[in-house]
């Protein structure tokens, strides 16, 4: 039952069934935590809801406090009540913030059909998935300080590039720069050895994520020990955190995995979400697909992440890897969508792309049911492109 006091628009990711939190700041105040619903979001603190852990400039200390789903009540019996208009802020009237404070930032590459592509695109003689993909879920350990919030600007990265005829790398801004279509776990409960059936202890919530990338400076750079500044200069996510409790009616079996897992990812619950998930190119879908597929899921994720004793902090920020499906316009990047350039993106225009041109802007999208059952989204998750800054020290 939607509240009766708030207008919630039919379709939108936002219902009762959401209630995701965030940080914004009002027009005529300081920043502070919010739950979204419909075209609104509920200042906590001024509802006296846990103002000691809702009067901040982040959740982490609400997810760390293990009372998200007691707070999440609260507003529900609050939006059921009597109207109280003034607790209250138009979401355009607000602006949104980055709703965490990253501790740190892994990325995976879980998709066996993203994987997939792109070693048939770089390996075209060899086998397309290396040795230790199916035995464990492969990351890299990004830049925390890189994450910023939707609607932030994206500038053009320079870095080392080889020149085509000679070799020789120059430092110049990137001419393949990407994006990567990724849902992002938030871990809000620390642990160390996390068995993956014990994941829901310690993921408070999911945001789209786009892990932005020079396909150019990656390639050059990436061995033998990573993609460093070909993905570190900036890595989007939503502003609003959908809370796992939310999301669990549409945790699903994830597919089957040969070989037999580890022991230490071996999992017996449902972990797969059944998730909806689409690109927009400047307003123009260009690939949509389905985030239930995964190979490797975000409990597994999260047991492999601290297998080794290291520790999940609160405020940890997983990467999906970017999730592409077996259709052509199911995959998550440019470089699959275009295939390396081969078959440049039209737009509706009568331009094409083959990576990002400055000006663009993408916008990832992500919603669970609809087609009439509760519709849980996550809002958008987007970004647009700054031409590369001058090189100051090329200057007279």
């Amino acid at each position: 039952m939607e509240p009766a006091w708030v207008d919630v628009p039919s379709g939108s990711d936002f219902p009762l069934a959401n209630l995701p939190f965030g940080v914004v700041r009002p027009a005529d105040g300081e920043a502070t935590i919010v739950v979204r619903i419909g075209d609104h979001v509920v200042d906590l603190a001024r509802a006296g809801i846990e103002p000691e852990l809702t009067n901040r400039t982040s959740i982490n200390a609400l997810m760390a406090s293990g009372r998200g789903g007691s707070v999440r009540e609260r507003v529900t019996e609050l939006l059921l009540g009597p109207a109280r208009q003034e607790l209250l802020h138009p979401v355009d009237d607000v602006t949104a913030l980055l709703p965490i404070e990253v501790a740190d930032y892994v990325d995976f590459y879980s998709s066996i059909h993203h994987a997939t592509n792109l070693g048939r695109l770089f390996r075209p003689d060899g086998e397309a998935l290396l040795p230790n993909w199916r035995r464990l879920p492969v990351g890299y350990h990004g830049r925390s300080g890189s994450v910023v919030v939707s609607g932030t600007p994206v500038r053009r990265p320079c870095g080392l590039v080889p020149d085509p005829t000679t070799g020789e790398p120059h430092y110049v801004a990137t001419r393949a720069l990407d994006i990567e279509l990724e849902v992002a776990a938030v871990v809000g409960y620390p642990g160390a050895n996390i068995r993956p059936d014990d994941a829901d202890r310690h993921v408070f919530g999911f945001v789209l994520l786009n892990d932005w990338s020079a396909r150019d400076i990656q390639a050059y750079e990436y061995q033998p020990l990573g993609p460093n500044l070909g993905k570190s200069f900036a890595t989007s996510i939503s502003p609003w955190v959908v809370t796992l409790e939310a999301l669990t009616p549409f945790l699903v079996d994830p597919p089957v995995q040969d070989p037999t897992p580890s022991d230490h990812l071996a999992a017996s619950r449902p972990w797969a979400l059944d998730l909806h998930l689409a690109v927009d190119l400047n307003a123009e879908e260009i690939a949509s697909t389905g985030f239930a597929g995964m190979y490797w899921t975000f409990a597994q994720q999260l047991a492999h992440m601290t297998a080794n004793g290291a520790m999940a902090h609160v405020g940890d920020l997983l990467g999906s890897g970017t999730v592409s499906g077996p259709g052509e316009r199911e995959r998550g990047s440019l470089i699959e969508l275009a295939w390396r350039g081969a078959t440049p993106i039209g737009l509706r225009d009568g331009s094409f792309r083959t990576y990002l041109a400055d000006g663009d802007t993408v916008t990832l999208r992500g919603w669970c049911g609809g087609d009439g059952s509760p519709r849980v989204g996550f809002g958008e998750c987007s970004g647009t492109i700054k031409p590369a800054p001058p090189d100051e020290r090329r200057k007279d």
